[in-house]
């Protein structure tokens, strides 16, 4: 790491001499002008992650944002746009996708093995008052959905590959005020194919833990993560076929950061081909038709 930047100079001093960081900024303009960088990781408010991410491509740097890309489709759009016209990478932190256990599964669903897919369950519950500061302003964050659903949703389009058109319903608790955010919101997506995912996210859980959760549905057995498991119909018996093997080192959590940031660094070298994250439109035109769905009371589709 050559530069580290915040607006709060204390803490980034901090930071880089806890990590042997020889230059520090507070201005992000400053860093990309005088910081003489090939690449920046985004990892600012929701709602800064398009502004410093244009930023950073027009200055000739590649990127790794973390998600959201974006606050919107057309924002998304944008970056693409510019990191083609520039010739540069651009890339989102949808660590999730990295993780071993994801993988594992991914393995199973390409292959083919649970059967035709017939629906997805996830969902994420977050003990109330444990999200403070700028992820309760829907102009900075953008909402539940969007701040910590937007895994989850990512993890299914990608993993299952639901097919347009997609109709969409949803049903939304948000508290009053024009920048209040989502604290629940429950939305199915039904494709084309006859998947029907089901994401139920709340952010004011009145519980004793916080919960995750994704399991994938098929007609010839099923799958959930965290921890893995996967159960096969044979000879006419549910049998469990779960993957084994040696307990990680790091958490699933850390382990999918340190894979994500990996991949990033073998794309700018060129050890790995880049692809440009061109399925992030359809994503964030989903979450778009979910909140759509949930304000104005009836169903959306999206033809693709």
């Amino acid at each position: 790491v050559q530069s580290l930047c915040d607006n709060d100079a204390a803490k980034v001093r901090a930071l880089a001499d806890r990590f042997e960081v020889p230059d520090t900024y507070s201005d992000i303009e400053d860093m990309l002008n005088y910081g003489k960088l090939d690449a920046v990781v985004v990892a600012t408010p929701n709602h800064l992650h398009e502004p410093h991410t244009l930023s950073a491509l027009e200055s000739g740097c590649d990127v790794l944002c973390e998600r959201p890309l974006a606050l919107t489709s057309k924002g998304v759009e944008r970056i693409l746009s510019a990191a083609q016209r520039k010739g540069r990478k651009v890339m989102v932190g949808t660590n999730t996708r990295f993780r071993s256990d994801v993988q594992a599964l991914s393995g199973f669903l390409r292959g083919g093995e649970l059967g035709r897919i017939s629906g997805v369950r996830a969902g994420i519950y977050q003990l109330r008052g444990s999200v403070v500061g700028w992820r309760q302003r829907r102009n900075e964050a953008g909402g539940a959905l969007l701040d910590a659903g937007l895994p989850l949703l990512d993890l299914a389009l990608w993993m299952v590959e639901l097919k347009a058109p997609l109709r969409i319903s949803a049903v939304m608790d948000r508290g009053r005020g024009a920048n209040a955010v989502d604290d629940a919101i429950t939305a199915t997506v039904s494709s084309a194919d006859g998947i029907a995912l089901v994401l139920d996210l709340n952010r004011a859980y009145v519980g004793e833990v916080e919960r995750w959760w994704f399991e994938v549905i098929g007609t010839k057995g099923s799958a959930r993560l965290s921890p893995l498991r996967v159960v096969k119909e044979l000879n006419g018996r549910p049998m469990d076929v779960s993957p084994s093997g040696a307990a990680a080192r790091d958490s699933a959590f850390v382990q999918s950061y340190r894979a994500s940031l990996t991949h990033f660094i073998a794309v700018v070298r060129g050890d790995t081909e880049y692809e440009a994250p061109q399925e992030l439109v359809l994503l964030h035109r989903v979450v778009e038709a979910v909140y759509r769905s949930a304000e104005e009371g009836k169903e959306v589709v999206l033809a693709g």
